[in-house]
């Protein structure tokens, strides 16, 4: 028979490195919770699913006020998807059925950069530690999380929408995203490339950017005074490689319309003017228009589609477009910003309150009178519901 074993008796060093493990562990699990994404951040999803009803398809005799919330966000239009309404009150998303109730909310401790609206979910970008990089899609019928993403970003950007991407926009550089936030491209100056040389104009500056469909435009200025306007896939075969189709070169400009296969800028040179150039890179338009105010980039420009135009306000006017090589088809002198389309006719916001107007020919048909309070700023419209919603300021108003 074998000889017993002493018992293990602990000693004061293994007690003393006992204690350091522990304390080590309770430190990393601190730093862990301190800097997690979910510190400082609180959804309050919907008690129950929204499920949109028809929306407004007749245009109203008269509108009375019926609610009103805030909305701080710097775009110019309501943000409206799935039949609710997304606005921003400082760093915290609200979202509201067309009744004007709260669906759901989402707050955080950090400062928001960017909201927009898209595949039925509302998209919200806030600055942390790497910049305008953390990003969250929430759906927007039931206010739970759909996706999210993280990245090193610039410390101030827009956001850039179409029907098929979201991203955001800076003077350094722009991304595109899916419906799950995974960038299909990044242009510009990357601030961690993978490899060098990916990026082919990493000096320039981006001025403005817009997308359609497989189209991305940009408009830039580089270190040698040139400026250019480029048209390049949204979906490159490496994201982080951009193919750029086209490069034309410009004095100035500012992108103010995108088509599937063209685009339209606003230029001062040699007179205010819009011109307009197809994806073959060919000059197809070029009509004379009044000067125009453009904001300092990152900018979210203020644009609207239609059936069957796009439209741009310029501060003063309200321009419709054509849809395939983006001519000046109409000009509303009197608008106050962006329209919607109703049961085939035009309405947009006017002193006076939303002018009815024919598409094809500029002519005001009538104008449903809105009491504004006095507010003289620009106002934006949206249909949620049976109710057409204006941005003024930083505020959301349904009339019904």
């Amino acid at each position: 028979m074998s000889a017993k074993l002493p018992p293990l008796k602990r000693t004061k060093n293994d007690l003393i490195a006992t204690g350091v493990i522990t304390a080590l562990a309770v430190i990393g699990a601190g730093t862990v919770w301190a800097t997690a994404p979910i510190r400082g951040t609180e959804l309050t999803p919907a008690t129950e699913p929204f499920i949109a009803s028809a929306a407004l398809d007749t245009i109203p005799e008269q509108l009375t006020e019926q609610w009103r919330v805030t909305d701080t966000s710097t775009n110019h239009k309501p943000q409206i998807t799935g039949g609710v309404l997304s606005t921003a009150d400082g760093n915290t998303i609200n979202t509201y059925t067309p009744d004007g109730s709260l669906l759901w909310s989402y707050e955080r401790n950090k400062e928001l950069c960017a909201l927009s609206v898209g595949f039925d979910a509302t998209i919200a970008t806030y600055k942390t530690g790497v910049g305008c990089g953390e990003t969250t899609a929430i759906n927007a019928n039931d206010g739970t999380y759909k996706a999210t993403r993280s990245a090193i970003s610039s410390d101030k950007v827009a956001p850039i929408v179409s029907n098929d991407r979201i991203g955001v926009l800076s003077t350094e550089r722009l991304e595109l995203w899916r419906s799950d936030l995974v960038r299909t491209i990044e242009y510009g100056d990357v601030e961690a490339p993978q490899e060098s040389g990916q990026q082919p104009h990493a000096e320039c500056s981006i001025t403005s950017a817009m997308t359609r469909k497989a189209l991305l435009a940009v408009t830039e200025t580089c270190p040698d005074g040139s400026a250019y306007l480029r048209f390049m896939d949204t979906t490159p075969e490496d994201s982080r490689s951009p193919e750029i189709n086209q490069a034309i070169k410009i004095t100035d400009g500012h992108i103010v319309a995108i088509g599937q296969s063209a685009a339209a800028i606003y230029t001062n040179d040699p007179t205010p003017r819009i011109v307009s150039y197809n994806d073959s890179g060919e000059q197809v338009g070029d009509q004379a228009v009044e000067v125009s105010e453009i904001p300092d980039p990152p900018y979210q420009n203020s644009t609207a589609d239609l059936p069957h135009h796009m439209s741009w306000f310029n501060g003063t006017s309200l321009i419709l477009f054509s849809p395939t090589q983006l001519n000046v088809r109409q000009t509303f002198d009197d608008a106050l910003g962006t329209g919607i389309a109703l049961n085939g006719s035009l309405l947009y916001p006017t002193a006076d309150g939303i002018a009815v107007a024919n598409w094809d020919t500029g002519e005001v048909l009538r104008t449903i009178p809105v009491d504004r309070g006095g507010f003289g700023g620009e106002v934006s419209l949206g249909v949620v519901g049976q109710a057409i919603v204006e941005k003024r300021g930083s505020e959301i108003v349904a009339l019904g």
